[in-house]
């Protein structure tokens, strides 16, 4: 009995492995199409082709369609791999939670947005482009909402973590400190500063850092 287990744990890492594999090749074909031609001019034959996977495959990992496998797109590009786990369990974020000062907290979580920035900002702006042009589509209007309400969520946490510490502004609850982290660290606003203004990308983080601690704490 303990080998037939041991055989069956074997043999589920084997297949998440493969499937961690498979959804990292298909993310990768498919931001490399998306990013080059267009998100309306990229098919799913055309990324199944050049992830070297199936159609039906393709249509397996994202069973939404194209919409789904935008999101699966950003959602790697936002983490950085394909491995299926939160955010929240990831080495910078527990960085992050390990730090004792506000200020420095605050810093780290200006550099991790940054790298985050630098990896999703053509992602973004292809999806962004594609909804302002086709705002019919339903499937692809929903997605990106859906991602609003993931960054704003994703944002409780800092504010929350930095309330249970006693760390946050006397007048500033948790809720509306989140909102003011979700508006901050929005990829539009590094678009402007990065590209309109020619900040670089250490620049950046240096007034999200100061701009995060001056608001906060």
């Amino acid at each position: 009995m303990a080998e037939q287990r041991k055989r069956r744990a074997y043999s589920s890492a084997l297949r998440q492995e493969h499937a961690q594999v498979t959804r990292q090749k298909i993310a990768t074909a498919a931001r490399e199409l998306m990013v080059g031609k267009g998100y309306a001019d990229t098919t799913m034959a055309e990324v199944a082709r050049d992830a070297g996977v199936a159609v039906q495959t393709l249509y397996t990992s994202c069973p939404g369609g194209k919409p789904a496998l935008a999101k699966l797109v950003y959602d790697i590009a936002l983490a950085g791999d394909a491995e299926p786990r939160p955010q929240s369990d990831r080495p910078e974020v527990q960085a992050i939670i390990d730090e004792p000062d506000p200020a420095r907290k605050l810093a780290r979580y200006a550099a991790m947005a940054t790298a985050i920035h630098q990896r999703i900002k053509p992602v973004h702006r292809v999806l962004r482009e594609a909804a302002a042009a086709s705002p019919a589509d339903a499937g692809l209007q929903q997605m990106l909402a859906g991602i609003e309400r993931e960054r704003l969520a994703g944002s409780r946490g800092p504010a929350e973590h930095l309330h249970a510490l006693g760390a946050l502004r006397p007048d500033l609850p948790p809720g509306r400190a989140a909102a003011q982290i979700y508006a901050l660290t929005s990829t539009e606003t590094f678009e402007k500063l990065t590209e309109v203004c020619e900040w670089s990308a250490a620049e950046y983080e240096e007034w999200l850092a100061a701009t995060l601690a001056a608001t906060l704490l």
